[in-house]
């Protein structure tokens, strides 16, 4: 009978991108997914990390987390269960590293992207990582082979995994451009020396699996929130203890367990008003007064945060005044794909609730300044900050209101977003459905209601026009093509999946086969102003993103 095995052991990366490993992701594993924003977070987070210091080895050492493999013990063949995102973006910064260092620095890191094979014994180059198959040959010859990422094409012709690649790979290799020769050979040798995985090895792929789904399974075990209940409650004097585990657990009833954990983690950035450093639990221990005073924590903070957080994820603010407009701020909020602008809102219901015109008020504003740092991708960490000194003028009940609080965009972001508003909207997937459909309320004078979960971005001028077709005749050249296709004046909202073949009709065709309300799509107010247009020319386009700018620009203020 086969002995299956399972290892698990820290490594350093410089003991992991070697020869004693070499990664393929398996086909069934979902395609790569990370985006510019998980890439800044990673470099941010190890360059903070990594610190000012000359001695490398004296630095903090950085932990990114564990992967799981299915690997026989004395072989280095090893199929990625879980952890492709890290080794495919830590793979795409080596490579950048690499093509931005002097020779001798450059043929190091490629050691650690690619296995030198061996003439005297008959073996060829091996690539370390191997991604799916179908983006393997892409991803070798775009970042892994020596000199790809100096030269790196236009996003633009590629989507999904292939795109995150190029995406990831410039952006990292403009944020690198940045740092001196020097603080790039810090930061190589740092990754090397003093960055770690976790790595799990199971030899089948039964074990392999059972220790994905326990590590990634919620399961009932205890969350920081069960510790930090029995550290609360269990400081009360004991003939308030029973009364306070009630309302302990009627306010875990009332948000659900998941999201009654997540409160604790925006309760701690309140206080402490900065990203995470340590576990949470340990930095609510320091940050969030609880032991003095247990019972004034639960019911001054606890329980009026929970009852904020309720109204702002089921976005169910109820109030004498306002209800409905406040209620659509925290709808549009909750488009965007981060959460950070939520201790903020927190904070300010659950201390204002009887000023409603405040709430909104802040809301508008909260909305124009969270949206404006979703569109000019500010990344993670500078988004924390910039919360973090917004509540710091809560709490000081500081004027939220004028020019140079952390609430309001300064000239520098606003001009920013206007660049961004100006840009190829549709390629960056995690922007163009909620800008469009925060402008699609704004045009119907906000009576835009969606009741469908179905809800695509669509191209009036296709991408790729069939041959033949009037659109090569009214957009001839490829590069005029390529000035408009992704603009936002050339999207429409649809309440449809899209179809690849009715996407390439001619405009006549496509109003009324594929956009109209007969065609089953709801009257989104983006798309009625589409069907109202004769004809689909540089004329139209111009002029509709004038316009759709304009009335952005008017509704957050950026001029």
């Amino acid at each position: 009978m086969t002995r299956h095995t399972i290892e698990a052991s820290e490594k350093p990366i410089i003991d992991i991108f070697c020869d004693k490993y070499l990664f393929r992701i398996p086909s069934y594993q979902r395609p790569y997914a990370w985006a510019t924003e998980q890439a800044s977070e990673l470099l941010e987070d190890i360059v903070t990390a990594c610190g000012n210091t000359n001695n490398v080895a004296e630095s903090s050492p950085y932990f990114l987390g564990s992967i799981v493999l299915i690997k026989e013990p004395e072989k280095p063949e090893a199929d990625v269960v879980d952890g492709q995102q890290r080794l495919t973006t830590l793979t795409i910064l080596l490579s950048v590293l690499r093509d931005l260092s002097d020779q001798k620095i450059a043929t190091a890191i490629h050691g650690y992207i690619c296995q030198t094979g061996d003439p005297i014994k008959g073996t060829s180059d091996v690539f370390r990582l191997t991604t799916r198959d179908r983006d393997a040959d892409f991803f070798r010859s775009m970042i892994q082979t020596e000199e790809a990422t100096s030269a790196l094409p236009d996003v633009r012709q590629f989507k999904d995994a292939r795109a995150r690649m190029i995406e990831n790979a410039t952006f990292l290799k403009e944020r690198l451009k940045k740092l001196s020769e020097d603080e790039r050979r810090r930061l190589t040798m740092y990754i090397a020396q003093r960055c770690y995985l976790v790595i799990v090895a199971a030899s089948d792929q039964d074990s392999a699996f059972r220790i994905f789904s326990v590590l990634n399974s919620r399961g009932l075990d205890l969350s920081p929130a069960d510790v930090l209940k029995a550290e609360i409650i269990g400081a009360l004097p004991k003939h308030l203890q029973d009364s306070y585990n009630a309302k302990w657990e009627d306010m875990e009833d009332e948000l659900g367990r998941a999201r009654f954990a997540e409160l604790f983690g925006h309760i701690r950035m309140i206080h402490r008003k900065q990203k995470m450093q340590g576990t949470l639990i340990s930095e609510f221990r320091e940050f969030v007064p609880t032991s003095k005073d247990p019972a004034k924590f639960i019911d001054n903070e606890l329980s009026p945060y929970t009852d904020a957080y309720e109204e702002i994820t089921d976005r169910s603010f109820s109030s004498f005044k306002h209800a409905d407009d406040i209620n659509r701020h925290l709808t549009h909020l909750s488009r965007l794909d981060n959460f950070d602008w939520q201790p903020p809102a927190i904070e300010v219901i659950a201390r204002h609730r009887d000023n409603p015109d405040f709430i909104l008020r802040f809301l508008s504003d909260l909305e124009r300044l969270a949206y404006g740092l979703f569109l000019i991708r500010s990344d993670p960490s500078e988004r924390i900050r910039r919360y973090g000194k917004l509540l710091a003028s809560i709490q000081s009940k500081a004027d939220l209101f004028l020019d140079g609080s952390p609430l309001q965009l300064d000239s520098n972001e606003k001009t920013a977003v206007r660049l961004s508003l100006e840009g190829d909207i549709y390629t960056v997937t995690r922007i163009r459905l909620p800008l469009l459909l925060r402008l699609d309320e704004l045009l119907s004078g906000g009576s835009a209601v969606y009741n469908t979960q179905i809800m695509s971005v669509e191209h009036v001028l296709p991408q790729n026009p069939s041959i033949g077709s009037q659109w090569l005749l009214d957009f001839p050249a490829e590069a005029d093509r390529l000035q408009w296709v992704h603009k936002l004046a050339n999207l429409v909202l649809l309440t449809r999946r899209k179809n690849s073949q009715a996407s390439n009709y001619d405009f006549s065709e496509k109003k009324t086969k594929y956009f109209s309300t007969k065609a089953g799509v709801a009257n989104f107010a983006l798309t009625s102003k589409v069907l109202s247009e004769t004809a689909w020319t540089h004329e139209t386009l111009q002029k509709r993103q004038q316009e759709l700018i304009a009335a952005i620009e008017k509704l957050w203020r950026l001029v």
